[in-house]
């Protein structure tokens, strides 16, 4: 029996990327899938693509949890995976010395306030639920500093603390609902875009950035989505406030090379 039979699964910033990678293994482990997405197009192709079902949903948006909360008033599996760097539109300096304060409340409001609203409206959607699951996105760099991205780091940093106040209270009520973070690093997505670039310095720049992880290479979605599959699914029924690393063996240290003759 597919793993995630019968589960009514949520997805945030399905429309691409990691999100899209999650939406599609849901979808092939039996769940029914709502794609959303604030480009609604790309939301509505991935989900006619899975057999599931798309909605419009800025997650920084209070009004549009709502209509979500009146279209999906109950749910089994929410992952709040949609986020931003903050460079979509473009490199800026985004460091603690120079970041505006425009730049800095805009990320946080994606991925910050996306995630509370997420995990709010996934509480009182779950509580009349069996064993349940809240799966947020966060990042290698909610566990260490990234002088470069400040905004970005901090806003993951406090998604990963917020899992597990949002674990440890889901417990405090006796509810069957779990919820863990997963941190992702160098995972091949278009969200690296605008730092690669284009042109033939690109696999010049895609080597840098990988060249102090061990597994000296870039992860898949799909790797993420794994871990997504199994934090959904029933097996996971004794983890809740955990995090979990996908990096490559980043986060582990450095790996010596080999000498050779």
């Amino acid at each position: 029996m597919p793993r995630l039979n019968t589960k009514t699964c949520i997805v945030t910033g399905a429309g691409r990327g990691i999100g899209a990678a999650i939406a599609r293994a849901f979808a092939t482990e039996g769940a029914s899938v709502v794609v959303t997405d604030k480009d609604e197009g790309s939301a509505a192709a991935l989900a006619r693509d899975i057999g599931g079902q798309a909605m419009r949903l800025d997650v920084a948006s209070e009004q549009d949890w709502e209509a979500l909360a009146q279209a999906w008033p109950e749910c089994d599996v929410m992952v709040n995976n949609a986020g931003i760097t903050g460079f979509e539109e473009g490199l800026r300096p985004h460091d603690p010395e120079t970041a505006s304060l425009q730049d800095w409340r805009a990320v946080h409001a994606v991925n910050l306030d996306g995630t509370f609203l997420g995990c709010r409206y996934a509480i009182r959607a779950m509580r009349a639920r069996g064993a349940e699951s809240i799966i947020n996105i966060s990042s290698r760099s909610g566990l260490v500093g990234i002088p470069a991205a400040a905004a970005y780091a901090s806003s993951k940093a406090a998604v990963r603390n917020h899992t597990k106040s949002v674990a440890l209270y889901c417990a405090e009520q006796g509810l069957n609902i779990r919820c863990n973070s997963i941190h992702p690093a160098a995972i091949l997505t278009p969200m690296w875009e605008p730092m690669l670039g284009t042109g033939l310095d690109r696999a010049e720049r895609m080597a840098a950035f990988v060249a102090d992880t061990p597994l000296r290479r870039f992860g898949d979605a799909e790797e993420v989505a794994a871990l997504a599959v199994l934090l959904a699914s029933d097996e996971a029924a004794y983890m809740t406030g955990a995090e979990l690393n996908i990096d490559g063996g980043l986060l582990a240290g450095s790996a010596a090379t080999p000498k050779t003759d």
